[in-house]
């Protein structure tokens, strides 16, 4: 038999790898049944779910055992007894869940939580720095846990899976919940985001040219809005307007063409890159001079938000008026389309769950998946992401280094 018989392909995460079938055996041998726990993120006002019953079905069939807390897909519109048929053990003391060898949840992890936790775990969430305090940080790192962030991880070429999903439901989202507001539904002025004969369309303004901006513009247009992007990238806004089937205003920051943007704009959405500060801020006097009763959604108001008037609000309390303009600032905008969001999110976190569990364990899969081991903030009680040290001026180690000592 030749060498190139005996390879094998063996798919991790969305991407492939080739191993001799004699190593493939191995990896089989060293299979781990996981024991995963779903706590409810209701009390955070989030209302995604990591793993839909689908996926705990397929996951169960693998051997793994999967402990949910009651009622944790309710929101989502999954019950209780869809997860029981899919095997999964339905609870209704968090306790046992926060004690599995995983712990799978949406939201960021607060301290009375991670006191719950019984240490040496791995924790797979949305990181949310805002979210975070040295206090949080430096129960992790005691706890000597291993903490994956949803925004880090990526695809072999480079691509964040989660974080494109989830733009592209927050831009389409955005478009929705800006039709709401304007109409008297909201005690909007009763317009339409749109164009009907006879009336001027509306006017939406965007901020950013990323993928929730490509889907938030795509449906405006098909609205029939007006649609003004700007961006400090010249690059990314070309590449906006070759996806986009109509023709659309594009602009860097100017100071002055953004006034006059804002001043006729109906609606404003701030969608600019996740997982770094905005490039620009609205200022205050800025929003002042916008129409009363125009609409501002701020998809980045956790990472300081585009405009200077934005603060930070949940799906319960969704918005609030300043200077005339009605504000959305949600930053978990796909919970409000949570099923949808759960189907997403499971999408991506199968193929990886099921490759840990052939490969024996989180550990050698962060030392085999180069792209999974982006997402890995902090390994075995070690800080590993420069961003979170410097936020919070504490060391950190790199984890390609850590890897050969561990």
């Amino acid at each position: 038999m030749t060498e190139k018989d005996k390879l094998t392909e063996h798919s991790k995460a969305g991407s492939t790898y080739m191993l001799p079938k004699e190593e493939m055996l191995e990896v089989r041998r060293k299979g781990k049944k996981i024991k995963i726990g779903i706590p409810s993120d209701k009390e955070k006002v989030e209302f995604r779910v990591p793993l839909t019953p689908q996926a705990v079905e397929l996951l169960v069939s693998y051997g793994h055992e999967i402990l949910i807390e009651q009622e944790a897909g309710m929101a989502a519109s999954y019950s209780d007894e869809e997860y029981r048929e899919a095997g999964a053990q339905v609870m209704k003391d968090r306790k046992e869940i926060f004690e599995c060898d995983m712990v799978l949840r949406v939201s960021p992890f607060d301290e009375s939580e991670i006191d719950m936790l019984k240490g040496h775990q791995a924790l797979i969430s949305n990181l949310q720095i805002n979210a975070h305090c040295p206090g949080s940080i430096g129960k992790l790192l005691q706890k000597k846990l291993t903490n994956i962030a949803y925004e880090y991880l990526e695809e072999e070429d480079g691509s964040k899976p989660i974080v494109q999903l989830m733009s592209q439901i927050s831009g389409s989202t955005a478009i929705i919940v800006i039709s709401e507001y304007m109409s008297k539904s909201r005690n909007g002025k009763g317009a339409l985001l749109g164009s009907v004969t006879g009336i001027s369309p509306s006017e939406l303004v965007i901020l950013g040219s990323g993928t929730a901006a490509e889907y938030a513009a795509r449906a405006a247009l098909g609205l029939g809005a007006i649609v003004k992007v700007f961006d400090d990238n010249i690059s990314s806004l070309r590449k906006l307007e070759q996806k986009l089937s109509q023709p659309i205003f594009t602009s860097v920051y100017y100071p002055k063409v953004m006034k006059k943007a804002l001043k006729s704009a109906d609606a404003v959405l701030g969608a600019m890159p996740v997982g770094v500060p905005p490039a620009f801020r609205v200022t205050e006097d800025m929003v002042k001079k916008m129409k009363p009763g125009s609409v501002i959604i701020d998809l980045n108001v956790s990472q300081g938000g585009c405009f200077e008037t934005s603060r930070c609000t949940d799906l319960n309390n969704p918005s609030f008026v300043e200077h005339g303009v009605v504000h959305y600032c949600v930053p978990n905008l796909p919970s409000l389309v949570a099923r949808t969001a759960s189907i997403a999110l499971s999408n991506v976190l199968i193929p990886i769950l099921i490759a840990i569990g052939e490969i024996g364990g989180i550990d050698n899969y962060i030392k085999n998946s180069k792209s999974f081991r982006k997402g890995v903030y902090i390994y075995n009680g070690i800080l590993t992401n420069s961003t979170l040290a410097a936020n919070f001026n504490l060391p950190y180690k790199d984890i390609d280094l850590l890897l050969a000592v561990y």
